[in-house]
């Protein structure tokens, strides 16, 4: 997805497996043509790590607040480029670029103070002018008001060399969890046509970059402590299967979010690990739910959500590497609502409900799909051949990414989409649900849904944000255009040798300074 994600969220691409490979296998990586020191179980200092990653030649960018339609493109800048915060565990929100923050009383205004010592690879210190300059061009983009919901570039300040001042259009606790992922920040005044040497602040510099492929260097002054590696290298593949063939072929220590068919592949293999992260990605199935799709009527979402058989979905989709959901975005949230019951398949009751909104059984609706990432294709065919036993008739239309992103994403009335980021229901909720998100794939606007947002992220009562938070979710489930089926597990596989490898789902995983090599 742009955050774009997504499409970071995860995506593939149009260079020849045998030039990847060749690339991969090129020329003296430190990793392999250094024997392996005895393992003692500390982190070592040295070594180039092979990482591969999904990406397709079309969708590069060099932009670090443009759309991120490769993950390999989003990986290098996550090393090159600091944000104001990062993913965590708990909490799951933590420091980065900005060491610290508080709000003011009315929850509107947030001040981050940036870590001492922070400082672009050419030498020069971050002030906050650099971090205002940034999220102010940030906020200029397409995705901008996404990116920094209820945050206009006027409300972004300086206070002083360290302390850099957001101010929400209305009380936000969550503005913190808003930073992270892309607030990437550049030198102050960086010109567009400098962005491809512009010096970041993270623990890797640019050595080199190809069409896709990159080499990175330790930052040997990062401010973030150690960095253990002294290279990494990234090759894009644009395919799960063959960057799975490079791996087990030794040609890159580590391919990332490869998916279930090649965990399977390599479960047997003592010289690979398997490293899978829980409920890490989501590939829903989305309805237009604007006037005049045919999913407008609230008892047509319900019907199809109903007619999913959704065991079988994650047993033959994602080979048992995944969870049953249950049509609510955000899963990872500590206080996701577990209590709300489990939605399972009622073939009776989702032809009743059909019959009750007068949907037209004798249609065939396409369902526009991609292979951008395994599974997601294959999610919608299976989904077709069990809507057709409620007599629903399904096409399923394949669509080339750049196309689908162009023409389908935010615009379809029946599609798949994959977020491959398993966030918040508070995150999920500002860039695709409330009525003006810069996200809302479903196009969906319901004022008690927007209202239950603002009460939940207003509210800084741990307690009464929980339930607040549980109505907002009963809001989702009951009339979302959401059919959020499944959970997909994040799967890596790596050589032996790699250590240290993060354990966190989605966008947390490409923090890669603390890997080491055994």
């Amino acid at each position: 997805m742009n955050f774009n994600r997504r499409q970071v969220l995860w995506a593939g691409g149009a260079l020849s497996v045998a030039a990847l490979l060749a690339a991969c296998s090129g020329g003296g990586s430190d990793s392999s043509s250094k024997p392996a020191a005895a393992d003692d179980g500390k982190p070592k200092q040295g070594g180039t790590l092979r990482i591969g990653a999904l990406g397709r030649a079309g969708a590069i960018t060099r932009d670090p607040h443009g759309n991120q339609g490769n993950e390999s493109d989003y990986l290098i800048l996550a090393l090159v480029y600091d944000t104001l915060t990062t993913p965590g565990a708990k909490p799951n929100t933590v420091p980065r670029l900005a060491a610290s923050w508080e709000h003011s009383e009315d929850l509107k205004t947030w001040k981050f103070k940036l870590a001492k010592g922070a400082a672009f690879h050419d030498g020069s210190p971050v002030t906050a002018d650099d971090v205002v300059w940034s999220l102010r061009r940030l906020r200029g983009t397409p995705s901008g008001a996404a990116r920094l919901p209820g945050i206009k570039p006027e409300g972004i300040t300086a206070e002083g060399a360290d302390t850099v001042v957001l101010v929400s259009d209305y009380a936000n606790a969550e503005l913190p969890l808003l930073t992270r992922l892309t607030t990437f920040v550049l030198k102050k005044d960086t010109a567009d046509d400098a962005l491809e040497k512009a010096p970041g602040t993270g623990p890797f510099k640019l050595d080199w970059y190809r069409g896709g492929n990159a080499r990175l260097v330790k930052n040997d002054k990062w401010y973030g402590g150690t960095v253990n590696l002294d290279a990494i290298e990234v090759t894009m593949f644009e395919t799960p299967q063959a960057m799975a063939n490079a791996m087990l072929a030794g040609q890159i220590d580590v391919a990332s979010n490869v998916g279930a068919v090649a965990a399977r592949t390599a479960e047997a293999r003592k010289d690979v690990q398997v490293l899978r992260r829980p409920n890490d990605m989501s590939m829903p199935i989305i309805m237009r739910t604007a006037a005049g799709s045919p999913f407008a009527d609230v008892r047509v979402r319900e019907a199809m959500r109903l007619v999913v058989d959704r065991d079988a979905m994650v047993k033959q989709v994602l080979s048992g590497y995944g969870t049953v959901a249950n049509d609510i975005m955000g899963t990872g949230d500590p206080n996701y609502a577990a209590d709300i019951p489990q939605r399972k398949r009622d073939l009776e009751k989702a032809k009743k409900l059909l019959a009750e909104a007068n949907f037209d059984l004798s249609k065939t609706y396409d369902l526009v799909t991609t292979e951008d990432i395994s599974g997601l294709a294959e999610s919608a065919t299976l989904f077709a051949n069990q809507a057709r036993e409620a007599g629903i008739k399904i096409n399923v239309v394949k669509q080339e990414s750049g196309a689908f992103y162009e023409k389908t994403w935010k615009a379809g009335d029946f599609y798949t989409g994959y977020w491959g980021t398993n966030d918040s229901v508070v995150f999920f909720a500002s860039k695709t649900m409330v009525s003006d998100a810069g996200q809302n794939e479903a196009g969906w606007a319901d004022p008690e849904f927007d209202a239950s947002y603002r009460k939940v992220i207003g509210t800084a009562d741990e307690a009464q944000r929980a339930a607040a938070l549980k109505e907002l979710q009963k809001i989702e489930f009951d009339k979302s255009g959401y059919l959020l089926w499944g959970m997909a597990d994040g799967i890596d596989l790596a050589a032996a040798k790699v250590k240290n490898l993060p354990k966190l789902a989605g966008y947390g995983r490409v923090q890669l300074e603390n890997v080491w090599l055994g």
